[in-house]
């Protein structure tokens, strides 16, 4: 799913002109960025909280050619997805799942 591909259904199911919902999610993701630039967490409740986590310098190996290459210290986003986020994305995979092959249901 694409950005466009948000915006089109957000859109659809809120009956706001796309142009609008674009203008939102945009502005959502350049408020996760600012907040992660400026070195502050984003909790979502029953979504998942985003953080900046630092990563110490260090040597690392190309795998081509097993030369050893410094790797500076440097900060990357994370993400944490909540339980309740997990819990549903498990339970519809698995119901989809079993929608599809309803003859490979394994008994535990």
């Amino acid at each position: 799913m694409t950005k466009a591909d948000i915006v089109e259904k957000i859109a659809s199911g809120t009956g706001m002109t796309k142009l609008e919902t674009e203008a939102i999610v945009e502005g959502f993701l350049n408020t996760v960025i600012g907040a992660l630039r400026d070195g502050r967490g984003i909790e979502i409740r029953g979504f998942g909280s985003y953080r900046v986590k630092k990563k110490n310098a260090r040597y690392a190996r190309n795998p081509r050619t097993g030369e050893k290459v410094y790797v500076g210290e440097h900060y990357v986003p994370m993400f944490k997805f909540s339980k309740d986020f997990k819990a549903a994305v498990d339970s519809g995979m698995k119901e989809n799942i079993n929608e599809e092959n309803p003859d490979n249901l394994k008994e535990n």
